[in-house]
């Protein structure tokens, strides 16, 4: 069996390497080599090294703000559902009743399209703020705190479902013998269950930052970058430099190439930051 195996691995394998050439490979490198160019489409490619480059900090200064703004609401929305979801996941695996209904409850936001929740939460928002005489778009404090709100709403869900499973596979002994031990709860949760569960706050620490940094759709759907693109976050802002600005393509693919460095950047090391508390405890 083994033998047939090594035999007919490379047969096996080929498709897969064929649809991650084309699907991700090629277009990759095309990118990178594309954002040093001026281009309107692929017949018509002009070398101009790195002015794309210059030119998005230069001429499109509204990058640098959907880079600010992108940062505080990944920050802000990375501490929240995570705080929120391992609170809510501790709860629910206490034994209450109705848990697996909470837990349908919880969860369903997250299957929602990000179009449809923009579209929902800008309805619900607008609804309580035009008591006030304002609307989502009137300060852009009001986006900022939709976005998170939306966010949060959408994601907890899906990582308070990662955290159940964690805390639920941590052994029953181990906790019986700190609390006989005479161990009150908070040094529990900080020394056991909390390290108990370190994977699992690797894995939604990474899939909550990235999230946060390439939120696109729900950012189009419930602001559109309003009032004066000061809601605008990086991947919104990429995409009106593309499509939105005839000549600026290379503009566009360049922020869109740095972009990319720098959230596989910090996902990187917050990866290696949480998987070094793994290996502590």
């Amino acid at each position: 069996m083994e033998k047939t195996l090594k035999k007919y691995f490379a047969l096996f394998a080929l498709p897969g390497v064929v649809c991650f050439l084309l699907a991700f490979l090629i277009p990759m490198f095309m990118g990178i080599y594309l954002s040093f160019c001026e281009f309107r489409n692929l017949a018509d490619v002009e070398w101009v090294g790195i002015r794309n480059y210059i030119d998005a900090f230069t001429i499109d200064n509204n990058y640098s703000s959907a880079l600010w703004f992108t940062v505080r609401f990944t920050v802000v929305t990375v501490i929240s559902i995570n705080i929120l979801s391992f609170t809510l996941a501790l709860l629910l695996t206490k034994g209450i009743k109705g848990t697996n209904i909470f837990r349908t409850i919880f969860f369903m936001p997250n299957l929602i399209g990000g179009i449809v929740l923009g579209w929902i939460w800008q309805v619900i928002i607008n609804g309580v703020l035009l008591n006030y005489g304002q609307t989502i778009v009137s300060d852009p404090k009001y986006g900022f705190w939709g976005l998170v709100v939306l966010m949060n709403w959408q994601n907890v869900g899906y990582m308070m479902v990662i955290y159940i499973a964690a805390i639920q596979n941590i052994p029953t002994d181990m906790l019986e013998a700190a609390s006989i031990d005479g161990a009150g709860y908070w040094r529990t949760l900080f020394k056991i269950i909390i390290p108990s569960v370190m994977p699992s706050i690797t894995i939604c620490l990474f899939m909550t930052l990235t999230n946060g940094f390439k939120l696109f759709d729900q950012n189009l759907a419930l602001t559109a970058g309003a009032p004066g693109k000061q809601t605008e976050m990086l991947a919104l802002n990429i995409y009106n430099t593309f499509y939105g600005r005839v000549g600026y393509e290379g503009v566009g693919q360049a922020k869109a190439v740095m972009f990319t460095i720098m959230v596989a950047a910090i996902a990187l090391v917050q990866l290696r930051l949480t998987r070094s508390k793994e290996i502590e405890n």
